[in-house]
């Protein structure tokens, strides 16, 4: 019996040493990409002054495409195409849901209240993590592995400030008027779809569109979607990166960062949301 007892703890210390290997490694992750993130936010005033014209190309180069996926996969008709059927959703979701129970007349409410405050930064947001963001982890992955990073730092050139700081700045100078066209898209769907689909008076939807609105919830909004861009591009860029393992290891980092940079965006928008609005919302139901 006292061999058994004696025994078990030999047979729990490979698990446990395990465990607290995967721990201490975790916590070494969070420490370096920490690292990485200061090191771009501290590069930022390197970047403006001697990487303008990389500044430059990376604008136009995430705003509108290149080529032939400038007409139908550039990042502005994304955003367009993406907050035009969310906006037609609030059209058809909203009027139905409150014409059963006779208040049809509030979907320019609906309109005001949940474009702002949700449908419009969400939507800038995934657009930024899966077109901008997807695509400057797979141009980073794809230096690393070749070896040009490498290349840069030879030749005097800070990477991190030429490649991580620039397209961190140009995340947040492009997601400007993507937020815009994104609040204007939204907008214009669902006066468009209560209107035209449903019949409603354009005057009671205009009405009810324009008491609700509240310009401070748009700069608001606004503040959210430039924190979920700094967040979206920080993750974005330290994937690309480090980047490790070949071609399959870049196609493995896009992943990871998309995926960790849309549940950090939701993240971002909760907890700007509740510094902001607080618990009760700041929302006054008057005619």
């Amino acid at each position: 019996m006292m061999t058994e007892n004696t025994a078990l703890p030999s047979r729990l210390h490979p698990r446990l040493t395990r465990v607290r290997r995967g721990f201490v490694s975790g916590w070494n992750r969070i420490g370096s990409q920490t690292q990485f993130y200061g090191l771009t936010i501290r590069s930022i005033g390197l970047a403006v002054v001697h990487y303008k014209s990389e500044i430059v190309r990376l604008m136009a180069q995430m705003s509108l495409g290149v080529g032939a996926l400038a007409l139908i996969g550039g990042t502005v008709v994304v955003v367009g195409f993406l907050t035009l059927s969310t906006g037609a959703l609030i059209a058809v979701q909203g009027y139905n849901q409150l014409a059963g129970i006779g208040v049809e007349a509030l979907t320019g409410f609906v309109s005001a209240y949940v474009n702002v405050r949700i449908i419009a930064p969400v939507t800038a947001g995934f657009a930024l993590a899966a077109t901008i963001g997807a695509g400057a982890t797979a141009q980073l992955g794809a230096m690393r592995i070749s070896e040009e990073i490498d290349a840069l730092e030879v030749i005097g050139i800070r990477s991190v400030a030429y490649l991580a700081s620039t397209r961190l700045i140009t995340g947040v100078i492009v997601v400007i008027p993507l937020y815009c066209i994104a609040a204007l898209m939204s907008f214009i769907a669902a006066r468009m779809g209560t209107i035209l689909l449903y019949g409603q008076s354009s005057g009671v939807y205009d009405h009810y569109f324009e008491t609700f609105l509240i310009p401070k919830d748009l700069l608001w909004s606004f503040v959210q979607t430039i924190a979920m861009a700094i967040v979206i591009m920080l993750i974005h860029t330290y994937y690309g990166y480090t980047a490790t393992g070949g071609p399959a290891g870049v196609g493995e980092a896009v992943g990871r960062a998309v995926r960790a940079s849309l549940v950090s965006a939701i993240f971002v928008l909760l907890l700007v949301s509740l510094a902001v609005y607080g618990q009760s919302g700041s929302f006054h139901l008057a005619s």
